[in-house]
């Protein structure tokens, strides 16, 4: 169930029709998913505080005028150095309409898309595959209608021509199933709960490792208030 905290983030966005990474990560984290660290900061000394810290980063810019970033080269990844941080930070806001940087820590695995479309007349669709840049070149998706349950979520993975990659292959060791399992199914409680509010949800990449699945964007478009 949304909090109020929630609730408040999805009404102050519905005048834009989406909500802005940084929120929506934290509509993410506050149920209780797994969210990489991150600072949203304009201050190059404060992003560098925080990569001393954290090792690699990855910095994004975050622009009410950009909702695919990739499109205007708006995300940089594997960011070890101050005067990268510093030089990159500087580009970034020179995008239209950014204001602040989204700094955040770099985690590595297999990229994951879960995602849910809204339909009218089923309502949240659930959407399961290999994610990052990879989901527009191999469309290997499995699609579910919510709620999903355990049973649902492995079923998911064995229909994709990927599923080799989550299990494990030629040495790399694969996912937790059991954590990726428990974020699909949590998933698909929390956009039954959204059902009046979204249009799509998409988590693209959900990085999974054997030791977390972590929500490396996420993306939330709202159902017009019209």
């Amino acid at each position: 169930m949304l909090s109020k905290s929630d609730s408040i983030i999805i009404e102050n966005s519905k005048p834009r029709g989406w909500v802005l990474e940084p929120e929506a990560k934290q509509i993410m984290a506050n149920q209780g998913f797994d969210v990489p660290n991150f600072v949203l900061t304009d201050s190059i000394q404060v992003a560098n505080n925080f990569l001393k810290l954290s090792g690699p980063v990855v910095a994004k810019a975050v622009s009410e005028k950009i909702l695919h970033k990739t499109e205007f080269d708006a995300v940089v990844t594997g960011i070890s150095e101050e005067k990268t941080l510093e030089r990159e930070m500087t580009r970034l806001k020179t995008l239209q309409g950014c204001e602040q940087i989204l700094v955040e820590e770099m985690v590595e695995g297999l990229e994951i898309i879960i995602g849910a479309k809204n339909d009218f007349q089923f309502g949240p669709v659930i959407v399961l595959g290999l994610g990052g840049t990879s989901v527009e070149i191999y469309n290997d998706t499995a699609i579910r209608m919510a709620p999903v349950n355990q049973g649902d979520v492995y079923s998911m993975v064995d229909s994709l021509k990927a599923k080799k990659l989550f299990k494990g292959y030629r040495k790399k060791p694969g996912v937790n199933m059991d954590l990726l399992v428990s974020l699909v199914v949590k998933f698909s409680s929390l956009t039954m709960d959204m059902e009046e509010q979204f249009q799509s949800i998409d988590l693209n990449p959900v990085i999974c490792t054997k030791g977390r699945c972590v929500i490396a964007d996420a993306r939330i478009m709202l159902k017009s208030s019209t």
